[in-house]
């Protein structure tokens, strides 16, 4: 067989370098993560070798064919019925037992499979030899060790994949079960045949019926293209031949999946040896440090704040400049439109209004997103993430939600509508929806300027130097506790009241800890994640600009928008502990965080316009307007807890594709905010 065009689909646990495999053989920059579920589509590729187009299918994480997410769902269904020519399956070889049981049951699946055996050197650290020749006579499969990240083994995939295609193989390793098991396969294989036949192998359609999936089973018959009358008769077939054999099958498939477990052990007890190694002996001194019963909290605490103290110490130089430079091109534009004659009015509103707040979401957005964002993935390739998400499992399990939760939250302190992109990862549609709905919890990076203003005014005093800055970053962390702790009641909450349900398990798998790639993670957390976040935000800072200057410079009987808006939620501000000029703040903040305290500025002063001040006028201005300390505790709290940005929301309404389920994101966060602060502003008027 000469094929001019090979179709291979890649598939693997998560965090086997399924990913890396896939960028280093096509080209393209996959996103890589060091923690599993991190790939959550299909993604495809290609390259040409000798003469030949080989196109490849990366497919999403799945440790088994016997699918509970929508990702290991999609991953099944694509190789069950695509029916490409060779099917990659790319195991870890530091824990081959475990990886085999997916290559073991994609062989029943398909019959053209070849095992790819990554990760070899870390293996080899850790004192772990594979004999791939003995491997590749047991399984009767080409098996292929290769380093992906260091590229090391590639081209001898690539060879395998290509004899593969031109050469395909018709026997291999054939899972076996229990008798009873095998007698039942015996008794449904002629009807497997008889109905799905010509899409599926006998013996796994029969498996698959067997176990009566009924999700899967469903979509067998559509591929199949069976009406209702012999769907009916599927499964009269099958109850006669199960019933005529005496074949009663309790949890036929927790049965099956156990078989497969002890399929995987024998062929790994022939093929793999190991010993310890001084690697795995300080992993898992590691592991009893950040994992341990005492010293887990105060080191995430203290992780935290360092990142948190980097973060703010980083971003305060090039917000500076980025500011300068925008006022620098604001003047020039300002110049242009008059020169060009422009009406003031119109000059002003495009330059004031729209150009000055987009160039103000910029210039305070992008330095620390540029900086956070960085580090958050740095901790993915090293390995800490899924440490903290194990941490933190107890916790989410005692609120009914998922442990999961703990990876998106952790995305959520760069920003919001990734941390609800980020719930992807956590099967139960349900537990999802709770990780969605309490994301806003969290203080993301458009947050940190107010809560940072307000705590070194009110709080921690004004001063400059490395202890500042490690105060301002403490003061952040223990924000961020909160919001965690406020996160896992409302978690409660919903399970008890809306979202109903008994909390699910999952599998976390805790990788080895590696050397992160430093160009890569440079490369992807820009282009995946700061770019991603700032074009949303971009897109709605420019409107939200004009209605800001409006509100400011269009007058009704003698007085602005802004000052009658003001002084309408007044009474519902002075009873938070705020006033009106703070709440209708956040409610012109909508579009972008950042820009709270630069409209509470504008509105004080009446300016007009955004403007900027310095911490000294700041506290002046604010003292002079009443504010105190129970005001900043107040804005503080209600900037961790209030509705979503409308990048948030728009981002919650594309996951949930509903409405009441984004109206429920924000109100419930708003209503926390609005208790905390009545409580807060009450205690201060009995006690202060």
């Amino acid at each position: 067989m000469d094929k001019s065009e090979i179709r291979v689909t890649l598939v693997g646990n998560p965090n086997v370098g399924k990913s890396t495999v896939f960028n280093a053989l096509t080209g393209l920059k996959q996103h890589t993560g060091n923690w599993a579920g991190k790939t959550v589509s299909n993604a495809q590729g290609e390259y040409i070798r000798n003469n030949k187009k080989i196109t490849i299918f990366d497919l999403p994480g799945t440790y088994s064919l016997m699918a509970h997410s929508e990702e290991e769902r999609a991953a099944r269904s694509f190789i069950a019925f695509e029916k490409t020519d060779v099917t990659v399956v790319v195991c870890d070889a530091s824990c081959l037992e475990r990886n085999l049981i997916l290559a073991l049951q994609t062989m029943e699946a398909v019959p053209n499979v070849v095992l790819c055996v990554n990760l070899i050197d870390e293996a080899e650290k850790k004192n772990i030899a594979v004999d791939v020749d003995k491997l590749r006579d047991n399984l009767g499969i080409p098996v292929i060790k290769t380093a992906a990240r260091s590229k090391k083994g590639l081209d001898k995939l690539s060879d395998a994949i290509e004899y593969a295609a031109e050469h395909p193989r018709e026997e291999c390793y054939r899972l076996t079960y229990t008798a009873e098991i095998e007698n039942a396969v015996k008794a449904v294989s002629p009807i497997a045949e008889k109905y799905f036949g010509k899409i599926l192998p006998q013996r796994f359609a029969a498996l698959r019926l067997i176990e009566n999936n009924t999700e899967f089973v469903a979509e067998m018959c559509e591929s199949a293209g069976l009406s209702d009358t012999q769907k009916a008769s599927l499964f009269a077939e099958i109850k006669d031949a199960l019933d005529n054999n005496d074949i009663n099958i309790e949890k036929a498939e927790d049965k099956i999946s156990s078989c497969a477990v002890l399929n995987a052990e024998s062929v790994c007890c022939e093929s793999v040896m190991e010993k310890s190694s001084r690697k795995t002996r300080r992993d898992r001194k590691i592991d009893r440090i950040l994992t341990g019963k005492f010293t887990a909290a105060p080191i995430m605490l203290l992780m935290l704040t360092v990142i948190l103290w980097i973060t703010v110490t980083g971003a305060n130089y090039p917000s500076e400049l980025l500011s300068d430079m925008f006022n620098f091109l604001e003047d020039k534009l300002a110049e242009f439109f008059s020169y060009v004659g422009m009406p003031v009015f119109i000059n002003n509103m495009l330059t004031q209004g729209v150009f000055r707040v987009l160039a103000w979401v910029v210039a305070v957005m992008l330095p620390p997103m540029a900086i956070f964002f960085p580090l958050f993935t740095l901790l993915e390739d090293f390995g800490v993430l899924p440490r903290i998400a194990f941490n933190l499992d107890k916790f989410f399990q005692k609120a009914g939600a998922c442990g999961k939760q703990a990876l998106s939250m952790c995305m959520s302190l760069g920003c919001n509508a990734c941390g609800v992109t980020g719930a992807r990862i956590i099967d139960s549609s349900r537990e999802r929806l709770i990780a969605i709905i309490t994301a806003s919890m969290v203080p993301c990076n458009g947050k940190f300027p107010t809560i940072i203003s307000l705590m070194t005014i009110f709080i921690i005093g004004t001063g400059a130097g490395i202890m500042q800055n490690a105060a301002s970053a403490l003061g952040l962390a223990l924000v961020l506790t909160l919001g965690i702790a406020v996160t896992l009641l409302c978690a409660k909450l919903l399970n008890a009241t809306l979202l109903k349900g008994e909390p699910s398990s999952f599998m976390l798998e805790l990788p080895s800890y590696r050397r992160p790639q430093i160009g890569k993670v440079i490369v992807r957390s820009f282009l995946d994640r700061t770019l991603f976040v700032l074009g949303r935000a971009v897109t709605v800072a420019a409107p939200a600009g004009l209605i800001i200057w409006i509100t400011a410079n269009v007058s009704v009987n003698g007085a602005s928008l802004l000052d009658i808006c003001t002084g309408f939620f007044d009474p519902v501000g002075r009873a938070m502990g705020m006033d009106g000029v703070i709440l209708f703040a956040f409610i012109l903040g909508f579009p972008a965080n950042e820009t709270v305290i630069p409209i509470i500025i504008m509105a004080y002063s009446a300016s007009g316009a955004l403007s900027d001040m310095g911490t000294a006028q700041l506290a002046q201005l604010l003292s002079a307007n009443g504010w105190t300390t129970i005001t900043a505790i107040c804005v503080i709290i209600f900037s961790l807890f209030h509705f979503p940005c409308s990048t948030t929301c728009l981002t919650i309404y594309k996951e949930t594709h509903s409405i009441k389920w984004t109206a429920v994101s924000a109100i419930l966060p708003t209503a926390v905010g609005v208790i905390l602060c009545l409580l807060i502003n009450a205690a201060g008027q009995l006690f202060i």
